[in-house]
């Protein structure tokens, strides 16, 4: 009886050890032959394996943005500044191997488009609900270091409502007290067609929009009323009286500003339901 104690144990022993090499071994041919094996859990579960595939943050801008319009490379550089050109491009190939995507000729031109398959046309609902969801319970005060005013000025200039404007060209200029780079942007609206310039470009402006950055932001984000802001002076505008008496309506605002957090956290980290 000792001696099936004893062989039990050994037994145990033996095939502790052997799962340790087992595992030892797969996670090393994980590393050598396959990074992606290595990072994954090892659950059947579907939500995991969607995870794998769209959990990252560069992978989650990008789609955001093919949503927003933009299908070509020199579109993701602008909107996403942030982003190296080197994990752009891995990004980028990691969702047309994966089927998200795919990469075609432009109409009549050489350059290439970045368009949705069916299976990344899916994704709208989720990507939407996700933003949803990290408004209401994720929120955070925005500080200085979480804005790119080139990133910003991309949403802003392509959420201008346009159908309240004139007929006609319209300038606008865009002018930041707090910056000593990037102070100036010009928003030329012609033809149902916003175009974003950090160059002068020469033109008659029909308003001036002068403001901090994060104050302008905090009135794209819905969190102050333009009007609430034009009566306080944080931003100014100068320029057509019409455009600037009808502002409410054209202001840029973000598709989430209705949005209200349920859950908020300030620049101390302190949870506010």
């Amino acid at each position: 009886m000792i001696g099936r104690g004893v062989a039990a144990v050994y037994c145990a022993a033996s095939s502790n050890r052997l799962y340790e090499s087992v595992v030892f071994n797969y996670a090393k041919r994980s590393t050598v032959n396959n990074e992606r094996i290595m990072n994954e859990s090892g659950s059947l579960c579907p939500a995991v394996k969607a995870a794998d595939i769209i959990g990252d943050k560069w992978v989650l801008l990008i789609l955001r943005e093919v949503f927003s319009g933009s299908t070509r490379y020199k579109d993701f550089q602008r909107a996403l500044p942030r982003i190296s050109p080197t994990i752009l491009s891995k990004r980028l190939k990691q969702l047309e191997a994966n089927g998200l995507l795919v990469k075609k000729q432009s109409p009549g031109q050489k350059s290439t488009e970045y368009r949705l398959t069916p299976s990344g046309r899916e994704l709208g609902p989720i990507i939407d609900h996700l933003a949803t969801w990290g408004l209401r319970w994720a929120r955070r005060q925005v500080g200085e270091e979480d804005i790119d005013v080139v990133g910003f000025m991309w949403d802003f200039h392509r959420t201008l409502n346009i159908a309240e404007l004139p007929d006609g060209e319209t300038v606008i200029c865009v002018r930041y007290t707090n910056l000593s780079a990037y102070d100036s942007w010009w928003l030329i609206v012609n033809g149902g067609v916003v175009d974003l310039c950090n160059d002068n470009p020469g033109k008659e402006i029909d308003l001036y929009i002068t403001a901090e950055l994060q104050d302008l932001v905090s009135v794209w984000m819905g969190d102050v009323d333009i009007r609430a802001a034009i009566k306080s002076a944080t931003i100014r505008l100068n320029g057509e009286s019409y455009i600037v008496d009808s502002s409410a309506h054209w202001f840029p605002r973000s598709p989430y500003a209705e949005i209200r957090p349920e859950r908020f956290v300030d620049v101390d980290g302190a949870v506010k339901i």
